[in-house]
């Protein structure tokens, strides 16, 4: 294939075709026979090496992209924020709403051998022409080869194919005649009756109990023998949490954090994939309704926390919360299910969930946009390391106007369904700029809207928790009150 030049720009050089696309190169990055090899040394790990090029969206407006080319990388080493390391990332802007947008593919650190790898997008709710593609390594050293022969991008509209377009949600008197709920999402360890004391001092009438471990590894909870066990001190700690929820009239959601078989390294569930884990899923919750059954505190059963579903599976994330809810109802009529939307329990995911043909269940959505404000310096090791933004934000029309556009989906759907939505989780980081600007927003908005909510997190770490505050995760420091406390507490009370 014959050399093609594109002009230089600062640290960019002369770059060759390689499969049709034209790309530029870092100091680092080779091009030879359609193989990409990006070799960084360790003394130039923050420097990193890449190639990019520009990809054409216009076919996939309106949307399911999907990217995906074979690497295999060595001694990639671990960079200083947890979204950098191996790139296989797209950026462009959201015309609709101004908001740029990264999608990237699943870190991997260490050495792994030639495998396919991907990148994902939802463009249903966006407008976007072109987008940089980015295959490398940033802030990171090591070596990586694409094989750019393998280069492809598609819709994958086929994998979440809509059904029960028409359905409409009815509730049993009992559940349609609860007033909104409000709370917090529970510590991820041990509850203690003064917990409890203290959210009905603050007026909350809801909390989400997580039953969490493992949070952010790879590949954890494939030794189902021992993940029950795991699970079965959870139950029995809920237990005691839904006897300190019916003295203080508190009702819960129990949440099952996370799944037998994990996470890989795509952050999709194993169990998409597995058998073996998606039957373990369901017999979990076959065991959860048979102790629990018919239990007044409970809102609800929370099936999965934020799926995350990239390729076609055979037990997808919709099919497999449906087959779980099926055992539920088989054993308890009455408990209402709740369930969630793929990328993570997002709003915009909404804009292909289908309801369930079944009464009585409840929709969960988690709101964390934008996420470079709601996450800014999460997994940072420095202050240094990234870039303080605030809300509100004229500059990038970050506002409430703009928080009412990213929920549009969710609202569509309730409207559409007449289903009862409830958020999970919603926050800003302890020393973001504006937070309690953002959580009086989103408050305001969920309130308008009629749905539950519940703020992450109490007492779980300090960098969500109203009960802290600082600058950085070196200085956070207990804190009896702050902005963001006084915020929540106004949207807590504000339901009395």
């Amino acid at each position: 294939m014959n050399a093609k030049l594109w002009i230089a720009i600062g640290c960019m050089v002369a770059a060759r075709m390689g499969s049709g696309y034209e790309w530029k190169l870092t100091k680092y990055a080779t091009i030879s026979n359609d193989l990409l090899t990006v070799s960084v040394p360790k003394e130039a790990a923050r420097e990193g090496g890449a190639a990019r090029t520009m990809i054409d969206l216009r076919p996939f407006c309106g949307k399911m992209l999907r990217g995906e080319i074979l690497c295999q990388g060595t001694d990639i080493s671990r960079p200083r924020q947890s979204w950098n390391g191996l790139k296989f990332m797209l950026h462009f802007t959201d015309r609709k709403s101004g908001e740029q947008v990264w999608p990237n593919t699943g870190s991997r650190v260490g050495s792994f051998p030639k495998q396919k790898i991907q990148v994902t997008c939802n463009l249903l709710e966006m407008n976007a022409q072109t987008a940089e593609l980015t295959l490398g390594l940033q802030d990171s050293s090591g070596t990586v080869v694409f094989d750019l022969s393998t280069l492809r991008f598609a819709d994958r509209d086929s994998f979440f194919p809509r059904t029960n377009q028409n359905y409409t949600v009815t509730y049993p008197p009992r559940v349609a005649k609860l007033p909104q709920l409000r709370g917090v999402m529970l510590p991820g360890g041990p509850c203690r009756e003064d917990d409890f004391k203290t959210l009905r001092a603050w007026g909350a009438t809801l909390a989400r109990y997580q039953m969490i471990r493992n949070w952010g590894a790879v590949n954890t909870d494939q030794d189902l023998a021992e993940y029950n066990r795991w699970l079965d001190g959870k139950l029995a700690h809920l237990e005691q949490v839904l006897v300190w929820a019916k003295e203080y009239g508190i009702r819960i959601v129990v949440d099952l954090h996370v799944p037998p078989g994990g996470r890989n390294a795509e952050h999709d569930m194993n169990m998409f994939y597995n058998r073996k884990f998606a039957d373990a899923f369901v017999a979990c919750w076959r065991k959860i309704a048979t102790r629990f059954k018919g239990r007044p505190e409970i809102f609800g059963f929370d099936l999965i926390n934020e799926p995350m579903q990239s390729d076609a599976a055979p037990f997808d994330y919709w099919n497999l919360q449906r087959m779980a809810a099926e055992a539920v109802r088989e054993i308890d009529p009455d408990t209402p299910i709740i369930l969630e939307s793929n990328e993570w329990d997002s709003a915009k995911a909404y804009s292909y969930l289908s309801p369930l043909a079944m009464d009585n269940v409840i929709y969960q959505v988690h709101m964390y946009v934008p996420g470079a404000y709601t996450h800014q310096g999460v997994g940072c090791a420095k202050r240094s390391d990234f870039k303080p933004c605030r809300y509100p934000d004229p500059g990038k029309n970050w506002d409430i106007s703009y928080l009412r556009k990213v929920m549009e989906p969710v609202r569509a759907f309730q409207q559409r369904h007449k289903a009862r939505i409830y958020v999970g989780e919603f926050s800003a980081i302890a020393w973001a700029e504006g937070a309690e600007n953002y959580i009086r927003d989103c408050m305001t908005i969920f309130n308008e809207y009629g749905w539950d909510w519940s703020y992450h997190a109490f007492r779980e770490w300090p960098g969500w928790s109203v009960e802290h505050e600082g600058e950085f995760h070196d200085s956070l420091r207990p804190s009896a009150d702050n902005p963001r406390k006084r915020a929540l507490l106004e949207g807590l009370r504000a339901g009395k």
